[in-house]
């Protein structure tokens, strides 16, 4: 059991948003070690490795609040009448907005990020970032039904071993125009650390800034010239996994695409697309000469820069510019690659919303990066030493979890006007019809673990939630994009409340809505959330057909992962299976003779989803064939191929985007979905 904490130091751990205890459960309550607390309190800069000091931090920091006129980050939402700053009668106040025009007069102040100073009667002065945004993000304009698929998963007969955004595009054109759907959603596309083997999670990017090329298709980049070594080696990299079973291997397509875009760089860009390019780099800016410069060094020093010449590990370094210069050409190779990476994305999108599509492609949003990656290093300022996101000890996981992704410091953000935030928002909002946000809790607080400890010696950190949402307003209205929040498993209480009040959807997965609070049986569909994107699984849950099946239970089983006897789980598995087959024959879903129609089973579960109230209703792609293996299998390591599995059908043999659009069966299911679809909500 820990030992009570310090009063002082629960007092300056409060004063800098760090818990001193939460709540796994709301009838338990587990208090954070005071090893913990004094660590987190240490990566934000603040002393607390003894008693002294603690009170000589706890004095300067109460201090410093009551001697602050404003806090670093100021928030107004729209509409809601005069700023509140509670500041002294007779205070001026000046605005520089974010267009360059100053105010005296902060009423009626147009949205954006504006500098705020502050001049009190006693002549003390103070300047913030104000946030102006729109009290609610946008929703969507009409209820519709869509796609969820892994990018790389999805490979067609011109795929180079992997799905890539020529295939999504190609996806989003069939979806819209023959299938209705009004939405695609993918997997993180942000861009890797690269290195043999790369970790194939797309959920640890080296950067959530800019995008992965390896997702480029080559042959739609004009200045590539086809060879037939490049087309044969592409041919055998796409027949190994579709043909012969093999795994995706993504740094052999990464290998082949390279040679591919070195040769494209050679040749001299058009002079419209010269300024293109020239346009995409000097409006990325400082950003993107930082991350094509980690790349060039990676290259020559490895992608862990903690272990690069010292002096090069900071971005900022004369030794750095030195190098930058010296690595010109791989700079701007890197910085082209992006480019092009994003003008694809951006056609991809186009493709969608011309199918007529409502939204469009639906991006993901990693909750953190990797600590040896390209953001890691050029916005170390912003991130806290020594420690690791994770989630603390709950009823699914006694040990709790770590991560491995460095958080950010909620002090940096705030004193920046949150700027790392605002400028991936914007670089994702620019090729993005919608935005899921992974883990959206963390708008809020997330769990530090400090580096070498468990995760049950960590705490929670609260973040400046209003500023956070008061941005995915701003920049979401701007671009005319819809946020879902991936808001599965413990939330703290009023959080999705709050998310509500401001526009952004949830997600709500079938097997999980349950009346928890009453009798615990299937939710019925009226009773479920109209806010939310409604799906029967994810990339991190067995597909449909195996939870039908109970293959699942058996798979977990093969791997060592059962906590319980096997009969023990397989019954629980087949009885809540039982629960949801009964309730879509009593609507009327699923008829009696249809029991064990693997395929008339996953209709009804999807017709089931049209009949709640959610907005958006995302289709699985791997149902749609009758896949059984998850994407990712929580838990795993090497013992299963995570992130690495084509779309197979009931078989496990991979299937085409060919052999996909041109299925009946997929066919059949999307006729049904767009019959049964009721009129826009």
């Amino acid at each position: 059991m820990n030992e009570a904490l310090d009063p002082g130091l629960c007092r300056l751990a409060e004063l800098h948003g760090v818990a001193t205890s939460y709540s796994p459960a709301p009838d338990r309550t587990v208090a954070a070690s005071a090893g913990a607390v004094t660590a987190v309190l240490g990566a934000l800069g603040v002393d607390a490795s003894g008693p002294e000091a603690v009170r000589t931090a706890l004095a300067d920091r109460e201090r410093e609040l009551a001697g602050r006129l404003l806090p670093p980050t100021v928030v107004h939402w729209a509409g809601t009448g005069e700023i509140a700053l509670g500041l002294p009668a007779g205070t001026r106040l000046e605005v520089r907005t974010e267009d360059g025009e100053n105010r005296d007069d902060v009423r009626d102040l147009p949205p954006g990020v504006h500098l705020l100073t502050v001049t009190a009667p006693d002549g003390r002065t103070a300047r913030a970032h104000l946030i102006v945004a729109p009290d609610r993000l946008p929703t969507p304009a009409t209820r519709s039904y869509g796609i969820l698929v892994q990018l790389y998963s999805l490979l067609s007969r011109r795929s180079w071993g992997m799905g890539d955004l020529g295939d999504l595009a190609e996806l989003a054109d069939w979806a819209g125009r023959t299938a209705g759907a009004g939405f695609v959603q993918v997997n993180p596309l942000h861009a890797a650390v690269p290195g043999a083997p790369t970790d194939p999670s797309p959920y640890r990017p080296s950067s959530r800034r800019f995008p992965d090329p390896v997702h480029l298709r080559p042959e739609a980049v004009p200045e590539y010239a086809p060879t037939p070594s490049a087309a044969d080696r592409a041919g055998r990299l796409r027949a190994a996994v579709l043909d012969q079973g093999a795994l995706i291997d993504r740094d052999a397509v990464w290998e082949l695409k390279r040679e591919a875009l070195e040769a494209a760089a050679a040749a001299p860009l058009a002079p419209e697309r010269q300024a293109a390019y020239d346009a995409f780099r000097a409006a990325e800016g400082q950003a993107l000469e930082d991350h094509a410069t980690w790349y060039a060094l990676a290259e020559r020093h490895g992608s862990d820069w903690h272990r690069w010449p010292e002096a090069l590990r900071d971005p900022r370094s004369p030794e750095t510019a030195r190098s930058r210069a010296e690595l010109a050409d791989r700079v701007g190779f890197h910085a082209r690659l992006a480019w092009l990476t994003v003008t694809q994305l951006t056609a991809a999108q186009r493709a969608a919303r011309e199918a007529g599509m409502p939204v469009g492609i639906v991006h993901d949003l990693a909750v953190g990066v990797h600590p040896v990656g390209a953001d890691a290093w050029a916005q170390q300022d912003h991130f806290a030493a020594g420690m690791s996101v994770g989630a603390p000890p709950d009823a699914f996981n006694a040990r709790g979890q770590d991560w491995g992704l460095p958080p950010w410091r909620p002090d940096r953000l705030a004193a920046s006007g949150h700027a790392p935030f605002r400028e991936l928002l914007r670089a994702l909002f620019r090729y993005a019809g919608a935005l899921r946000i992974d883990h959206v809790m963390g708008l809020f607080r997330l769990w530090w673990v400090p580096q070498g400890g468990p995760p049950t010696e960590g705490t929670y950190v609260r973040y400046d939630a209003e500023a956070m949402l008061a941005l995915l307003a701003l920049e979401a209205t701007r671009a005319g994009a819809v946020v879902i929040g991936e808001d599965l498993g413990t939330v703290e209480p009023g959080v999705r409340e709050t998310l509500q009040r401001h526009g952004v959807l949830g997600t709500s997965v079938l097997w999980f809505e349950r009346d928890w609070a009453g009798d615990s049986r299937p939710l019925p569909p009226e009773r479920w959330r109209a806010d939310c994107l409604a799906t029967a699984t994810t990339h991190d849950l067995p597909p449909t057909a195996a939870r039908l099946t109970g293959e699942h239970v058996e798979l977990r089983d093969r791997l060592g992962l059962l906590t319980r006897p096997l009969a023990e789980e397989r019954a629980e598995a087949a009885a809540d299976t039982a629960e949801w087959l009964a309730l879509l024959t009593r609507l009327g879903l699923l008829a009696a003779s249809e029991s064990g129609d693997e395929e008339a089973e996953i209709s009804a579960v999807h017709r089931f989803l049209l009949r709640t109230p959610a907005r958006m209703i995302g289709v699985w792609l791997p149902d749609t064939v009758g896949d059984r293996r998850p994407q990712n299998l929580p838990g795993t390591w090497d013992q299963y191929p995570n992130w690495r599995l084509p779309i197979a059908d009931t078989k496990g043999r991979p299937v085409t985007l060919e052999e996909l659009t041109a299925s009946e069966r997929v066919r059949a299911l999307f006729r049904t979905l767009h019959t049964d679809s009721p009129a826009t909500a």
